[in-house]
């Protein structure tokens, strides 16, 4: 990817964006942003993600004059969560259906490189370094839903941790709940890589060394809500995306790479057996699924921040969410891409649903080349590394149905598989505690593999399709388009 030029991918602009403020700025000038005042951190600003969400076309929410804060702090909610917000942020063509962003992707990696950052000494977030009286509270962490058990400075955030064995940065997404003015406890769910990271530290008696980035480039959060491949830096995965490195400073303490544009950056560690009681928190399934249970707490020992910092802000809820709509398009593009890289020819499409949390509800489009083409593309997509974490169901269907149009796919459900033959299962597939229907204790589940095709050996003899031709429709509609105008 670092030999394509940027300008080539960002469209009317010259660059990819510099960091969140531009980013921001973008996408105001789109139309896509909304500004929200006076919102308090106490359950308001949870509040209004869920009624804005609720909104046809939700814009992006840029929270300011939080009360009880300086008038300059502020927290940005959904700057990825639409298909034009992400088309700007990563520089693909204006999109005019859920797909065209997920092709774009899929056209991106196909010579997409990984591009490692560039280490620098000074950049704006240290504008502010705190080492004495540290108190992240400085900051306006939500309570974001009524029955939280507290407040959250990580929801969108990075949790920079660097391998003690291969010496490689993993930057994933964990939520990060306020346990004190110097302590923050984060919950990483079994099988994830910060989880095994943090596990070779503590095997060796030794503290974990721990970054929260809490407001850095969007496409940052990108990489670092899904699953990419274990060993391979979410730093140079999203820089292939902007086709230029990230500039990272090296930390105080521990030397772990932070991003120079972050807005708000906490360092410290997790050292072993120290504990705090961590949630109930509402997460992305629409349940409070993960309890409440002892996670272990970093020290905070540093306070990086920018003036006038923009705290990230991720809202989970029932779906859609703040941020569920890019989940949906970057995994079914991931999801595309492994199918494809496993050896399946004839994909057509990839959409992961909103409704299903966007994990559970999967459907990978193809045109039938061969008996049990199929089922070999539905267990691809259900065992892949990104469709594989708290998967339920996976769905395939032929070409002429439309994965995104959940209408299409239920209809083809319901007349082209057969219960008894066409649904499958996978048993003990990788979940985990935030599944609301697995019991306590229990980080595997099944998945559905159902086969919405028309059987291979009935292709030439299947019912024909009632529709108008596409011939028909179009002279019909140019005939009367003065009166079938959308109002």
């Amino acid at each position: 990817m670092g030999h394509i030029e940027p300008q080539r991918l960002w469209n009317e602009y010259d660059r990819p964006h510099a960091d969140l403020r531009e980013a921001i700025e973008r996408l105001e000038r789109a139309g896509e942003l909304r500004r929200i005042r006076g919102a308090h951190w106490n359950l308001e600003m949870g509040a209004l993600a869920e009624i804005v969400y609720r909104e046809e076309s939700p814009p992006a929410i840029l929270f300011e004059d939080i009360p009880g804060y300086p008038k300059g702090f502020r927290a940005i909610s959904g700057a990825t969560n639409s298909a034009k917000r992400l088309a700007i942020l990563l520089g693909f063509p204006a999109p005019s259906h859920p797909l065209d962003v997920v092709r774009a992707y899929r056209d991106r990696m196909k010579s997409h490189k990984p591009i490692p950052p560039r280490v620098v000494t000074d950049g704006p977030v240290l504008q502010n370094v705190e080492k004495n009286q540290i108190n992240v509270l400085k900051f306006p962490a939500p309570l974001l839903h009524e029955h939280d058990g507290g407040r959250y400075i990580g929801t969108d955030d990075l949790v920079i941790m660097r391998d003690p064995e291969q010496n490689w940065v993993n930057c994933g997404t964990y939520r990060a709940m306020v346990q004190g003015p110097d302590r923050v406890g984060l919950w990483m769910s079994p099988g994830k890589h910060g989880r095994q990271i943090r596990e070779k530290y503590w095997k060796r008696g030794l503290p974990c060394p721990v970054l929260i980035s809490c407001g850095h480039d969007p496409l940052l959060f990108l990489a670092g809500g899904n699953e990419i491949r274990f060993g391979l830096s979410e730093y140079d995965y999203a820089a292939g995306h902007r086709g230029m490195p990230y500039d990272v400073i090296e930390s105080e303490l521990y030397r772990l790479p932070m991003p120079a544009h972050a807005e708000i950056v906490l360092e410290g560690a997790m050292h072993p057996g120290e504990t705090a009681p961590e949630g109930p928190f509402g997460e992305f399934t629409g349940y409070y699924a993960g309890g409440r249970s002892p996670q272990p707490v970093m020290r905070v020992e540093r306070i990086y921040h920018r003036d006038d910092p923009i705290l990230g802000l991720a809202c989970p809820m029932v779906p859609p969410s703040d941020f569920s709509y890019s989940k949906c398009v970057m995994k079914a593009g991931m999801i595309w891409d492994e199918v494809e890289r496993a050896g399946l020819a004839g994909v057509r499409g990839v959409w992961v649903h909103e409704p299903g949390c966007a994990r559970m509800f999967n459907v990978i489009s193809i045109k039938q080349a061969y008996a049990g083409h199929a089922r070999q593309a539905a267990v691809l997509a259900a065992s892949c590394q990104s469709g594989a974490y708290l998967g339920r169901f996976v769905v395939v269907v032929d070409d002429d149905i439309d994965p995104a149009n959940l209408d299409q796919v239920i209809w083809a459900m319901c007349t082209r598989c057969d219960p008894s033959e066409d649904i499958d299962f996978i048993r003990r597939a990788w979940s985990g505690p935030l599944d609301p229907r697995l019991p306590k204790g229990v980080t595997w589940n099944s998945r559905a593999i159902i086969d919405a095709c028309r059987p291979f050996e009935m292709l030439g003899d299947f019912p024909p399709v009632v529709t108008a031709s596409a011939e028909l429709r179009d002279r019909v509609r140019r005939k009367f388009a003065d009166q079938i105008k959308k109002r």
